[in-house]
């Protein structure tokens, strides 16, 4: 141990520890998927930043180890916009510097045992207010949100509908303190064996309790169109001749909905009757609507939007959605006069999209309500909460990742809708145009086959029907509101601490051969 730490004492052989361990969580999610590993990929980050020699350093191994998770889990990225995804991990990373603080003075030293239980309550509760921080759209959203690894775990679903994904993430950050302690801190063994028991008497808690989706019997056929790749300058044609193909083959089948991915029409449908009516006559065809989505210029106003647009068998119905959380960089570049120049070293938004104002919850007829949401806005827990709020009776995700092909990302932004699933207690089906496209019910289990990434292909799904209110829908984002009561708790103890300790004298009364204290000034 003392040759580590040794090793330890350079300051760059430490950082690089702190981003190998920030980056082990990453593990834990598609397309490793190893999803138990969750429960102590911290453990190396936290006993690194609890043997830091100062808070300073304890900081600085807390931005390390950030910037190594935000790396690893958008290493994906590197292709499209290069240096600046180290950039972009690096400024992300620094969110982690309070949390290092925070292990080490909770946990560092030979911490006592209300320390520990403590530590229990803060550090989770910091790691929950940075997963808060970063969801805000313009840092790029709450993709990587720790409690999103454990999308197939059926307890964690259960979890996510009681407290959206922040509950998961509250717990597995717990339990891997508690784990630290009992590697690290022998005498303080109870309360980390305390902590692990109140982890899962939570989970029990909430398998127990928590409302499940009212099943009604009733079933929706939907079908995904996945074209595939493809590629060159006139792809846009291409791709909706394939689209229209495989729509073709749904003929028959008493489909209720057909969905195509995002950007599956390149073109504004003012601008190309033709293609409107060849949508009409797939309607027709089908017996069924058409959910598309329109990445053009539009022909009624300024700019390039990126739309869901229902087709009936007349053309558009006029129900229509424009995406309001658009991708940093990859759909506009944020402050452009002062980024504008990540255009000229990656792939970043040659021209900003426009942002729609509102979401819409679209009637398709028969009972059926649809909540569209377009790629990266699945990653945002509320967005599906304030559809299902409005009458959602099936949320539905139009995407693509057609750029990120050949990584983890595919699989990944497939998994979210499980938690949206779960969270809402209601279907979410989850359309792509190169793959992974996928269905899952209402308590976040999958729904027939996955279309992987090398499909080209028509899916009908039978999608049952639920209803009812998840306490997660009722109540919202109530776990990092509580870790933020926690943190000003904790800040409010220290000062109080931190002033009756400056009200003390510095040096203690002198005492007289008769054991009484002097009184000075007399």
């Amino acid at each position: 141990m003392k040759n580590v730490g040794h090793h330890l004492a350079s300051p760059w052989r430490r950082s690089t520890a702190a981003a190998v361990a920030g980056a082990l969580p990453v593990l834990a999610f598609p397309a490793p998927n190893l999803w138990w590993i969750a429960y102590v990929a911290l453990v190396p980050w936290l006993l690194l930043i609890r043997s830091a020699p100062t808070g300073r350093r304890a900081a600085f191994d807390g931005w390390w180890g950030g910037f190594g998770f935000m790396l690893a889990m958008h290493h994906w990225l590197l292709p499209s916009l290069h240096v600046f995804t180290f950039v972009i991990a690096a400024l992300l990373g620094a969110l982690w510097a309070p949390w290092g603080w925070l292990v080490r003075r909770t946990l560092g030293g030979s911490p006592s045992g209300s320390r520990v239980a403590a530590a229990l309550l803060v550090v989770p509760s910091g790691w929950l207010t940075i997963e808060l921080i970063r969801s805000w759209q313009g840092l790029g959203g709450p993709w990587g949100v720790l409690g999103a690894s454990q999308w197939q775990v059926e307890a964690a679903l259960r979890l996510a509908s009681v407290g959206g994904v922040w509950l998961p993430s509250f717990l597995v950050v717990a339990l891997n303190v508690a784990v630290a302690v009992l590697v690290a801190v022998r005498r303080a063994r109870v309360p980390a064996v305390a902590g692990l028991v109140a982890v899962a008497a939570a989970g029990s808690a909430a398998w127990a309790g928590a409302p499940r989706p009212d099943q009604t019997g009733e079933r929706t056929r939907i079908a995904l169109v996945q074209p595939g790749v493809i590629a060159g300058p006139d792809s846009p044609d291409r791709r909706f001749d394939r689209e229209e193909q495989l729509t073709r083959e749904l003929a028959g089948q008493d489909v209720d909905l057909v969905v195509w991915g995002e950007s599956s029409v390149g073109f504004d449908l003012g601008d190309r009757p033709d293609l409107a009516r060849r949508l009409a006559a797939l309607s027709r065809g089908t017996d069924a609507e058409i959910l598309v989505n329109v990445d053009a210029h539009r022909s009624d106003k300024p700019g390039i939007y990126k739309s869901s647009v229902l087709i009936g068998p007349d053309g558009p119905t006029g129900d229509r959605y424009d995406k309001m959380r658009l991708v940093p960089f990859g759909e506009y570049v944020p402050a452009r006069s002062l980024l504008g120049w990540a255009t000229s070293v990656g792939k970043a938004a040659g021209e900003d999209r426009r942002r729609g104002s509102e979401q819409v919850v679209m009637d398709v007829g028969d009972g059926l309500r649809i909540g569209p949401m377009v790629c990266f806005e699945t990653a945002f827990p509320d967005m599906s909460r304030h559809l299902v709020q409005d009458g959602a009776g099936v949320l539905l995700a139009q995407s693509s990742t057609s750029t990120f092909q050949q990584s983890w990302a595919p699989e990944q932004h497939a998994s979210l809708a499980a938690l949206r699933a779960a969270e809402t207690g209601r279907p979410m089906v989850h359309a792509t145009l190169t793959g992974v496209s996928a269905v899952y019910g209402a308590d976040g289990g999958r729904i027939g086959p996955w279309l992987g990434t090398d499909a080209s292909a028509a899916q009908v799904y039978e999608v049952p029907s639920a209803r009812g209110t998840t306490l997660y829908v009722r109540f919202g984002d109530w776990p990092p509101q509580a870790a933020l009561v926690v943190l000003a708790v904790y800040g409010a103890v220290g000062l109080v601490r931190l002033s009756r300790g400056a009200r003390r004298p510095l040096v203690p009364p002198v005492r007289t051969a008769h054991g009484s204290p002097v009184r000075h000034g007399r």
